[in-house]
Protein backbone atom coordinates (compact mmCIF):
# COMPACT_ATOMS: atom_id res chain seq x y z
CA UNK A 1 0.00 0.00 0.00
CA UNK A 2 0.52 8.85 4.37
CA UNK A 3 -1.75 11.74 4.53
CA UNK A 4 -3.07 12.00 1.03
CA UNK A 5 -2.86 10.86 -2.52
CA UNK A 6 -2.67 14.63 -2.81
CA UNK A 7 -6.18 16.06 -3.17
CA UNK A 8 -7.43 13.31 -5.51
CA UNK A 9 -7.22 10.22 -3.33
CA UNK A 10 -6.86 11.93 0.05
CA UNK A 11 -4.42 9.15 0.98
CA UNK A 12 -0.72 8.39 0.94
CA UNK A 13 -0.35 4.85 -0.25
CA UNK A 14 2.16 2.50 1.17
CA UNK A 15 3.69 -0.48 -3.20
CA UNK A 16 4.53 -1.98 -3.87
CA UNK A 17 4.04 -1.96 -6.14
CA UNK A 18 3.84 -2.83 -7.20
CA UNK A 19 0.63 -4.37 -7.99
CA UNK A 20 -2.00 -6.98 -8.50
CA UNK A 21 -1.34 -9.51 -11.21
CA UNK A 22 -4.78 -9.11 -12.50
CA UNK A 23 -5.47 -5.78 -11.05
CA UNK A 24 -3.28 -2.87 -10.12
CA UNK A 25 -3.64 -1.74 -6.55
CA UNK A 26 -1.22 0.91 -5.38
CA UNK A 27 1.63 -1.18 -4.11
CA UNK A 28 4.04 0.42 -1.77
CA UNK A 29 3.70 2.89 0.97
CA UNK A 30 3.82 6.46 -0.09
CA UNK A 31 2.09 7.18 -3.33
CA UNK A 32 0.18 10.42 -3.60
CA UNK A 33 -1.28 12.44 -6.47
CA UNK A 34 -0.81 16.15 -6.98
CA UNK A 35 -3.52 18.00 -8.89
CA UNK A 36 -1.45 21.11 -8.66
CA UNK A 37 1.26 19.38 -10.67
CA UNK A 38 -0.78 18.77 -13.80
CA UNK A 39 1.31 20.14 -16.64
CA UNK A 40 -0.12 20.94 -20.05
CA UNK A 41 2.58 23.22 -21.40
CA UNK A 42 6.23 22.83 -20.56
CA UNK A 43 9.35 24.47 -21.82
CA UNK A 44 11.78 22.22 -23.66
CA UNK A 45 15.09 22.08 -21.76
CA UNK A 46 17.70 23.86 -23.85
CA UNK A 47 20.45 21.43 -22.85
CA UNK A 48 18.58 18.44 -24.34
CA UNK A 49 18.77 17.78 -28.07
CA UNK A 50 15.60 16.02 -29.24
CA UNK A 51 16.65 15.95 -32.87
CA UNK A 52 17.58 12.24 -32.65
CA UNK A 53 14.09 11.38 -31.46
CA UNK A 54 12.39 13.25 -34.30
CA UNK A 55 14.89 11.98 -36.83
CA UNK A 56 14.11 8.41 -35.75
CA UNK A 57 10.38 9.10 -35.85
CA UNK A 58 10.59 10.45 -39.39
CA UNK A 59 12.72 7.51 -40.53
CA UNK A 60 10.10 5.12 -39.17
CA UNK A 61 7.34 6.91 -41.06
CA UNK A 62 9.37 6.91 -44.25
CA UNK A 63 10.71 3.35 -44.16
CA UNK A 64 8.51 1.05 -42.04
CA UNK A 65 6.86 -1.58 -44.22
CA UNK A 66 3.39 -0.89 -42.76
CA UNK A 67 3.31 2.88 -42.17
CA UNK A 68 -0.43 2.75 -41.48
CA UNK A 69 0.39 0.92 -38.22
CA UNK A 70 2.39 3.85 -36.91
CA UNK A 71 0.43 5.43 -34.05
CA UNK A 72 2.08 8.70 -33.07
CA UNK A 73 0.43 8.77 -29.65
CA UNK A 74 1.62 5.25 -28.84
CA UNK A 75 5.14 6.22 -29.91
CA UNK A 76 5.10 9.15 -27.50
CA UNK A 77 3.74 7.00 -24.67
CA UNK A 78 6.39 4.39 -25.40
CA UNK A 79 9.15 7.00 -25.34
CA UNK A 80 8.02 8.34 -21.96
CA UNK A 81 7.72 4.82 -20.58
CA UNK A 82 11.23 4.04 -21.81
CA UNK A 83 12.56 7.22 -20.21
CA UNK A 84 11.16 6.17 -16.83
CA UNK A 85 12.48 2.64 -17.30
CA UNK A 86 16.07 3.86 -17.79
CA UNK A 87 16.12 4.87 -14.10
CA UNK A 88 16.23 1.17 -13.21
CA UNK A 89 13.69 1.64 -10.41
CA UNK A 90 10.81 -0.89 -10.45
CA UNK A 91 8.41 1.59 -8.83
CA UNK A 92 9.03 4.56 -11.12
CA UNK A 93 6.80 4.23 -14.16
CA UNK A 94 4.60 5.99 -16.72
CA UNK A 95 0.89 5.16 -16.96
CA UNK A 96 -0.89 5.97 -20.20
CA UNK A 97 -4.59 6.93 -19.96
CA UNK A 98 -5.84 3.32 -20.19
CA UNK A 99 -3.39 2.13 -17.51
CA UNK A 100 -4.22 5.15 -15.35
CA UNK A 101 -7.94 4.35 -15.57
CA UNK A 102 -7.31 0.76 -14.43
CA UNK A 103 -5.09 2.04 -11.64
CA UNK A 104 -7.84 4.16 -10.11
CA UNK A 105 -10.55 1.59 -10.77
CA UNK A 106 -8.53 -0.93 -8.80
CA UNK A 107 -8.51 1.37 -5.79
CA UNK A 108 -12.25 0.77 -5.52
CA UNK A 109 -11.47 -2.80 -4.39
CA UNK A 110 -13.48 -4.72 -6.98
CA UNK A 111 -12.12 -5.85 -10.34
CA UNK A 112 -11.67 -8.87 -12.58
CA UNK A 113 -8.46 -10.87 -12.58
CA UNK A 114 -6.71 -13.54 -10.54
CA UNK A 115 -6.02 -11.67 -7.30
CA UNK A 116 -2.25 -11.95 -7.05
CA UNK A 117 0.07 -9.07 -6.24
CA UNK A 118 3.33 -8.97 -8.16
CA UNK A 119 6.49 -6.92 -8.23
CA UNK A 120 10.06 -6.97 -9.46
CA UNK A 121 12.51 -8.68 -7.15
CA UNK A 122 16.08 -8.45 -8.41
CA UNK A 123 14.75 -7.76 -11.91
CA UNK A 124 12.58 -10.89 -11.92
CA UNK A 125 8.78 -10.72 -12.02
CA UNK A 126 7.77 -12.23 -8.69
CA UNK A 127 4.59 -13.12 -6.83
CA UNK A 128 4.46 -10.90 -3.76
CA UNK A 129 1.27 -12.34 -2.37
CA UNK A 130 -1.70 -14.37 -3.59
CA UNK A 131 -4.69 -12.77 -1.90
CA UNK A 132 -7.07 -14.79 0.24
CA UNK A 133 -9.91 -16.51 -1.57
CA UNK A 134 -8.82 -15.47 -5.07
CA UNK A 135 -8.21 -17.66 -8.17
CA UNK A 136 -4.46 -17.21 -7.81
CA UNK A 137 -4.50 -18.43 -4.23
CA UNK A 138 -6.75 -21.38 -5.10
CA UNK A 139 -4.45 -22.32 -8.01
CA UNK A 140 -1.57 -22.74 -5.56
CA UNK A 141 0.54 -19.65 -6.28
CA UNK A 142 2.84 -18.68 -3.40
CA UNK A 143 4.80 -15.66 -2.27
CA UNK A 144 8.23 -15.78 -3.89
CA UNK A 145 7.13 -17.67 -7.02
CA UNK A 146 8.87 -16.43 -10.17
CA UNK A 147 6.66 -15.71 -13.19
CA UNK A 148 8.72 -16.73 -16.23
CA UNK A 149 6.05 -16.50 -18.94
CA UNK A 150 2.53 -15.13 -19.36
CA UNK A 151 0.56 -17.06 -21.98
CA UNK A 152 3.87 -18.18 -23.46
CA UNK A 153 5.39 -14.69 -23.56
CA UNK A 154 8.66 -14.28 -21.67
CA UNK A 155 8.60 -11.83 -18.76
CA UNK A 156 12.28 -11.00 -19.24
CA UNK A 157 12.71 -7.22 -19.06
CA UNK A 158 8.94 -6.84 -18.59
CA UNK A 159 7.61 -4.16 -16.24
CA UNK A 160 4.89 -4.89 -13.70
CA UNK A 161 2.56 -2.60 -15.64
CA UNK A 162 3.12 -4.64 -18.82
CA UNK A 163 2.54 -7.86 -16.89
CA UNK A 164 -0.68 -6.53 -15.40
CA UNK A 165 -2.04 -5.58 -18.82
CA UNK A 166 -1.35 -9.12 -20.08
CA UNK A 167 -2.76 -10.94 -17.08
CA UNK A 168 -5.90 -8.93 -16.46
CA UNK A 169 -9.03 -10.01 -18.25
CA UNK A 170 -12.74 -10.72 -18.04
CA UNK A 171 -14.26 -13.15 -15.58
CA UNK A 172 -14.33 -16.71 -16.91
CA UNK A 173 -11.32 -16.40 -19.23
CA UNK A 174 -8.10 -18.36 -18.66
CA UNK A 175 -4.50 -17.31 -18.25
CA UNK A 176 -1.42 -19.58 -18.37
CA UNK A 177 1.45 -18.60 -16.07
CA UNK A 178 4.80 -20.37 -16.29
CA UNK A 179 5.97 -20.48 -12.68
CA UNK A 180 9.28 -21.46 -11.09
CA UNK A 181 9.64 -22.12 -7.37
CA UNK A 182 12.99 -22.68 -5.70
CA UNK A 183 11.82 -26.00 -4.26
CA UNK A 184 10.94 -27.30 -7.73
CA UNK A 185 13.27 -29.07 -10.18
CA UNK A 186 11.74 -27.26 -13.15
CA UNK A 187 9.12 -24.69 -14.01
CA UNK A 188 5.42 -25.51 -14.34
CA UNK A 189 2.56 -24.01 -16.30
CA UNK A 190 -0.41 -23.12 -14.10
CA UNK A 191 -3.76 -22.36 -15.73
CA UNK A 192 -5.93 -19.92 -13.81
CA UNK A 193 -9.48 -18.83 -14.57
CA UNK A 194 -10.07 -15.12 -13.96
CA UNK A 195 -12.90 -13.99 -11.71
CA UNK A 196 -14.31 -10.90 -10.01
CA UNK A 197 -11.90 -10.03 -7.20
CA UNK A 198 -13.24 -8.74 -3.92
CA UNK A 199 -10.79 -8.79 -1.05
CA UNK A 200 -11.96 -8.60 2.57
CA UNK A 201 -9.66 -6.24 4.47
CA UNK A 202 -9.46 -8.42 7.59
CA UNK A 203 -10.80 -11.26 9.70
CA UNK A 204 -10.49 -12.31 13.32
CA UNK A 205 -11.35 -15.22 15.59
CA UNK A 206 -10.78 -16.39 19.14
CA UNK A 207 -8.28 -19.24 19.50
CA UNK A 208 -7.79 -21.43 22.57
CA UNK A 209 -10.30 -19.39 24.52
CA UNK A 210 -8.28 -16.22 25.12
CA UNK A 211 -6.13 -15.46 22.04
CA UNK A 212 -7.41 -13.00 19.46
CA UNK A 213 -6.09 -14.08 16.05
CA UNK A 214 -6.30 -11.10 13.68
CA UNK A 215 -5.59 -11.41 9.94
CA UNK A 216 -5.19 -8.19 7.95
CA UNK A 217 -5.16 -8.84 4.21
CA UNK A 218 -4.54 -5.30 2.97
CA UNK A 219 -4.63 -1.70 4.17
CA UNK A 220 -7.49 -0.43 2.05
CA UNK A 221 -9.78 2.52 2.72
CA UNK A 222 -12.39 0.50 4.64
CA UNK A 223 -10.01 -1.23 7.03
CA UNK A 224 -9.99 1.55 9.64
CA UNK A 225 -13.72 1.27 10.29
CA UNK A 226 -13.64 -2.54 10.14
CA UNK A 227 -10.74 -2.67 12.58
CA UNK A 228 -12.52 -0.33 14.99
CA UNK A 229 -15.45 -2.76 15.15
CA UNK A 230 -13.02 -5.65 15.60
CA UNK A 231 -11.12 -3.88 18.37
CA UNK A 232 -14.35 -3.23 20.28
CA UNK A 233 -15.32 -6.90 19.88
CA UNK A 234 -11.91 -8.00 21.17
CA UNK A 235 -12.09 -5.63 24.13
CA UNK A 236 -15.45 -7.10 25.14
CA UNK A 237 -14.35 -10.71 24.53
CA UNK A 238 -12.35 -13.10 26.78
CA UNK A 239 -9.23 -12.30 24.68
CA UNK A 240 -6.13 -11.56 26.73
CA UNK A 241 -3.45 -11.90 24.03
CA UNK A 242 -3.15 -11.12 20.32
CA UNK A 243 -1.60 -12.74 17.25
CA UNK A 244 -1.46 -10.25 14.37
CA UNK A 245 -1.09 -12.03 11.02
CA UNK A 246 0.36 -9.79 8.29
CA UNK A 247 1.41 -12.61 5.98
CA UNK A 248 0.64 -12.08 2.30
CA UNK A 249 -0.39 -8.50 3.04
CA UNK A 250 0.97 -6.40 0.13
CA UNK A 251 0.30 -3.08 1.85
CA UNK A 252 -2.03 -0.27 0.89
CA UNK A 253 -2.46 3.16 2.46
CA UNK A 254 0.16 4.17 5.01
CA UNK A 255 -2.44 6.42 6.62
CA UNK A 256 -4.51 3.32 7.38
CA UNK A 257 -1.46 1.47 8.72
CA UNK A 258 -0.77 4.47 10.93
CA UNK A 259 -4.37 4.34 12.17
CA UNK A 260 -4.10 0.63 13.02
CA UNK A 261 -0.81 1.27 14.84
CA UNK A 262 -2.72 3.72 17.05
CA UNK A 263 -4.64 0.82 18.59
CA UNK A 264 -1.41 -1.00 19.56
CA UNK A 265 0.95 1.91 20.37
CA UNK A 266 0.74 4.81 22.77
CA UNK A 267 -0.02 8.16 21.13
CA UNK A 268 3.12 9.87 19.88
CA UNK A 269 5.13 6.70 19.27
CA UNK A 270 6.84 6.70 15.87
CA UNK A 271 5.22 4.50 13.22
CA UNK A 272 7.57 5.32 10.33
CA UNK A 273 9.97 7.97 9.03
CA UNK A 274 10.00 9.45 5.54
CA UNK A 275 13.58 10.01 4.37
CA UNK A 276 14.22 11.90 1.13
CA UNK A 277 17.97 11.53 1.48
CA UNK A 278 20.78 14.07 1.54
CA UNK A 279 20.24 17.03 3.84
CA UNK A 280 16.47 17.15 3.39
CA UNK A 281 14.50 17.09 6.63
CA UNK A 282 12.92 13.77 7.57
CA UNK A 283 9.17 13.59 8.14
CA UNK A 284 7.97 11.54 11.09
CA UNK A 285 4.61 9.76 11.25
CA UNK A 286 3.38 9.01 14.76
CA UNK A 287 0.69 6.83 16.26
CA UNK A 288 -2.62 8.53 16.90
CA UNK A 289 -5.48 6.72 18.59
CA UNK A 290 -6.85 5.19 21.76
CA UNK A 291 -4.00 2.67 22.28
CA UNK A 292 -6.72 0.37 23.66
CA UNK A 293 -4.84 -2.79 22.64
CA UNK A 294 -1.39 -1.57 23.69
CA UNK A 295 -1.31 -3.62 26.91
CA UNK A 296 -2.13 -6.94 25.24
CA UNK A 297 0.84 -9.31 24.87
CA UNK A 298 1.23 -10.06 21.16
CA UNK A 299 3.31 -11.52 18.36
CA UNK A 300 3.28 -10.74 14.63
CA UNK A 301 3.40 -13.17 11.70
CA UNK A 302 5.27 -12.10 8.52
CA UNK A 303 6.41 -13.76 5.28
CA UNK A 304 7.67 -12.93 1.78
CA UNK A 305 4.27 -11.45 0.97
CA UNK A 306 4.40 -8.95 3.83
CA UNK A 307 5.19 -5.72 2.02
CA UNK A 308 5.01 -1.97 2.22
CA UNK A 309 2.52 -0.68 4.84
CA UNK A 310 2.39 -4.07 6.54
CA UNK A 311 6.19 -4.06 6.88
CA UNK A 312 6.01 -0.60 8.42
CA UNK A 313 3.40 -1.72 10.96
CA UNK A 314 5.42 -4.83 11.84
CA UNK A 315 8.62 -2.81 12.16
CA UNK A 316 6.99 -0.17 14.36
CA UNK A 317 5.54 -2.79 16.72
CA UNK A 318 8.93 -4.46 17.08
CA UNK A 319 10.86 -1.20 17.53
CA UNK A 320 8.41 0.31 20.01
CA UNK A 321 7.21 -2.70 21.99
CA UNK A 322 9.85 -5.34 21.28
CA UNK A 323 7.14 -7.54 19.78
CA UNK A 324 8.50 -10.72 18.19
CA UNK A 325 8.16 -11.24 14.45
CA UNK A 326 7.59 -14.88 13.48
CA UNK A 327 7.88 -16.43 10.00
CA UNK A 328 10.31 -15.58 7.19
CA UNK A 329 11.90 -12.42 5.80
CA UNK A 330 9.41 -9.84 4.48
CA UNK A 331 9.37 -8.59 0.88
CA UNK A 332 11.34 -5.36 1.32
CA UNK A 333 9.23 -2.55 -0.15
CA UNK A 334 10.07 0.64 1.68
CA UNK A 335 10.14 3.38 -0.93
CA UNK A 336 7.76 6.28 -1.45
CA UNK A 337 6.16 7.02 -4.81
CA UNK A 338 4.54 10.28 -5.87
CA UNK A 339 1.85 10.17 -8.54
CA UNK A 340 2.03 13.27 -10.76
CA UNK A 341 -0.78 13.90 -13.23
CA UNK A 342 0.05 14.67 -16.83
CA UNK A 343 -2.31 15.73 -19.59
CA UNK A 344 -4.64 13.39 -21.46
CA UNK A 345 -5.34 11.37 -18.31
CA UNK A 346 -1.84 9.91 -17.99
CA UNK A 347 0.53 10.17 -15.04
CA UNK A 348 4.02 9.43 -13.78
CA UNK A 349 4.64 7.44 -10.59
CA UNK A 350 8.05 8.51 -9.26
CA UNK A 351 10.06 7.22 -6.32
CA UNK A 352 10.83 10.26 -4.16
CA UNK A 353 11.83 8.88 -0.73
CA UNK A 354 12.36 5.85 1.47
CA UNK A 355 10.52 4.74 4.57
CA UNK A 356 12.45 3.87 7.71
CA UNK A 357 11.36 1.99 10.82
CA UNK A 358 11.25 3.98 14.09
CA UNK A 359 14.85 2.96 14.83
CA UNK A 360 15.99 4.17 11.40
CA UNK A 361 16.19 0.84 9.55
CA UNK A 362 15.48 0.91 5.82
CA UNK A 363 13.68 -2.20 4.63
CA UNK A 364 13.98 -1.44 0.90
CA UNK A 365 15.25 -4.57 -0.86
CA UNK A 366 16.39 -6.12 2.46
CA UNK A 367 13.03 -6.62 4.19
CA UNK A 368 12.48 -7.39 7.87
CA UNK A 369 14.20 -10.42 9.34
CA UNK A 370 11.97 -12.42 11.69
CA UNK A 371 13.01 -12.90 15.31
CA UNK A 372 11.89 -16.51 15.04
CA UNK A 373 12.34 -18.04 11.59
CA UNK A 374 9.84 -20.72 10.60
CA UNK A 375 9.40 -21.97 7.02
CA UNK A 376 6.26 -23.46 5.45
CA UNK A 377 7.18 -26.26 3.06
CA UNK A 378 5.22 -27.46 0.04
CA UNK A 379 4.41 -30.57 2.04
CA UNK A 380 3.02 -28.42 4.87
CA UNK A 381 0.79 -26.63 2.38
CA UNK A 382 -0.40 -29.87 0.79
CA UNK A 383 -1.30 -31.20 4.24
CA UNK A 384 -2.94 -27.90 5.21
CA UNK A 385 -0.44 -27.38 8.02
CA UNK A 386 0.68 -23.95 9.30
CA UNK A 387 3.84 -24.31 11.40
CA UNK A 388 4.23 -20.52 11.55
CA UNK A 389 0.87 -20.06 13.23
CA UNK A 390 1.60 -23.07 15.45
CA UNK A 391 4.82 -21.40 16.61
CA UNK A 392 2.99 -18.11 17.19
CA UNK A 393 0.45 -19.89 19.40
CA UNK A 394 3.28 -21.61 21.27
CA UNK A 395 5.10 -18.32 21.92
CA UNK A 396 2.04 -16.23 22.79
CA UNK A 397 0.90 -18.74 25.43
CA UNK A 398 4.18 -18.13 27.29
CA UNK A 399 3.79 -14.35 27.34
CA UNK A 400 2.28 -12.51 30.30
Amino acid sequence: MVNSLKNILSKKETKSITLFVCFLIIFGIGVWVGNNKVVYKVAQPEEIDFSLFWDSYNKLKQNFINPEKIDTQKIIYGAISGMAKTLDDPYTAFFDPAEAKRFFQDLSGSFEGIGVEIGLKKDQLTVISPLEGTPGKKAGLKSGDFILEINGKSTYDMTTEEAVSLIRGPKGTDIDLTIYRTSWNKSRVIKITRDVIKIPPMNWELKDGNIAYIQIYQFDNVLSSDFERTALEILSSPAQKIILDLRNNPGGYLEVSQNIAGWFLQTGKIVTIEDKGGEKEQKIFKAEGSASLSDYPMVVLINQGTASASEMLAGSLRDNRNIKLIGVKSFGKGSVQEVINLNNGSFLKITVAKWLTPKGQSISETGLDPDIKIEITDQDSEQNKDPQLDKALEIIKKLK
